[in-house]
């Protein structure tokens, strides 16, 4: 048994005469992968618990496989977390940017998409504020990189933190602490919003009481036309943010479909940014190209998009509890404090500003919010609020809006931590 064990393959245990294999600790590579895919099953079913919605299943699944690893069930730093990183993370993201045409969310978006690209810019302004007043030197080098991967979290969604992550190349524990610290202040985040949008009225409401000063005359036009539509049916659509899958039925032959051309989007933006002397910004090549791909053919992408969403976040489940196994929960520890004081900053300051200046340029408080939560939250916590505060005609556009981030996250979030951020931790 012991020479099994060293030699890597499975440990031996006789039970009453009986051989039989030993499966705690993990052996072999199929104990790490069936360790990673049920940690990161446990944070998907976690989200239908209400502790599990508060802290997001992509914090569960890194908490679990960070418990499985620390427990002695999965070895220290897997190599098959390494795969994960290397190969599920990039195929992953095109499958989640096949909806973003971004001829259609300029078209359909209104005046709520001016006020999300205000809610980008007080994004950057709060985030580089943040390093300002609490900067993270303590990190090292890892500072200005966690903080570049918050800011792209926070105009789009876990897929942006994950892409300028591995971009970044951050380690397993600073990214872990971030995610860990991020989540807490995100909750204090949404109370915030929530509490700020109770005295506004839901469009039935309106209408009933003829109230047509709340909101702009576009909106209770829209609200008209789609009255029919109630959140329960809308709600739905909303996948693809940092939230579970939402219900959505994947179609076998859509999802295959969505893999084949993620993983030809893979293999070019890998070749490309090789032959560009570039090897660390594959996943922003790869990004850029889905994008091209989605505004050049919306209607063949749009078919592929929802079994592929579906599929790319039970993906990126994986990938979270891949962090979790592979990262120090020591450092994790030390590190999370830092971090919850310049997430708080962060957001604390974009939604300060959102409320000023958003005033200040016209949009109501509706717009603002909507705003807001479409570039901290991401499409199925925007889609929720609308839903839940009967704001029926802004659910479409908060979704358009939002999918947005997704485009501009990753390059703002390297941009801003490059140029901007790096220099204030040397």
């Amino acid at each position: 048994a012991a020479a099994a064990a060293a030699a890597g393959g499975p440990c031996l245990a006789k039970v009453g005469g009986i051989t039989l294999p030993q499966l705690v600790p993990a052996s072999g590579p199929w104990g790490v992968w069936a360790g990673l895919i049920c940690a990161g099953a446990f944070g998907l079913w976690s989200e239908r618990t209400r502790l599990g919605k508060e802290l997001s299943g992509a914090l569960v699944a890194t908490l679990a496989g960070m418990a499985l690893a620390n427990l002695g069930y999965l070895p220290p730093h897997p190599k098959e977390a390494d795969l994960v990183f290397k190969y599920i993370l990039p195929l992953a993201i095109p499958l989640l940017l096949f909806s973003a045409n971004i001829a259609r969310i300029l078209s359909e978006t209104g005046t709520l998409l001016l006020a999300f690209l205000l809610g980008t810019v007080t994004t950057v302004i709060s985030s580089w504020a943040a390093m300002v007043i609490f900067p993270l030197r303590a990190l090292g080098d890892e500072g200005w990189k966690i903080a570049a991967a918050l800011t792209a979290r926070h105009i789009g969604g876990a897929v942006n933190y994950m892409a300028v992550s591995e971009t970044l190349q951050i380690s397993p524990s600073t990214f872990g602490a971030g995610l860990a610290a991020d989540d807490l202040i995100l909750t204090l985040y949404f109370v915030s919003i929530y509490s700020l949008a109770k005295s506004i009225p839901s469009e039935q409401q309106q209408q009933a009481a003829g109230a047509a000063d709340i909101g702009d005359s576009s909106s209770s036009s829209s609200g008209a036309g789609s009255s029919s539509s109630t959140p329960s049916e809308e709600a739905p659509v909303a996948g693809g943010g940092h939230g579970g899958i939402g219900g959505r039925s994947i179609s076998v032959y859509a999802a295959m479909l969505g893999v084949a051309l993620s993983a030809l989007i893979c293999y070019l933006g890998t070749q490309l940014s090789t032959a560009w002397a570039m090897p660390t910004q594959s996943i922003t090549i790869i990004t850029g190209i889905t994008l091209i791909l989605a505004s050049v053919l919306p209607k063949q992408l749009a078919a592929l998009a929802s079994s592929s969403e579906g599929l790319a976040l039970m993906l990126m489940q994986v990938f979270f509890a891949a962090v979790g196994a592979s990262a120090d929960i020591r450092l994790v520890l030390r590190t999370a404090p830092v971090l919850f004081c310049y997430s708080f900053i962060a957001l604390a300051g974009h939604l300060g500003l959102m409320l000023g200046i958003g005033k200040l340029l016209g949009f109501n408080r509706k717009e603002i919010l909507l705003a807001s939560n479409a570039n901290i939250g991401g499409p199925s916590t925007v889609a929720g609020m609308a839903a839940a505060k009967g704001w029926t005609s802004m659910l479409v556009p908060s979704i358009l809006t939002s999918t947005l981030g997704y485009a501009l996250g990753t390059f703002i979030g390297i941009g801003l931590g490059s140029y901007a951020l790096k220099p204030m931790c040397s």
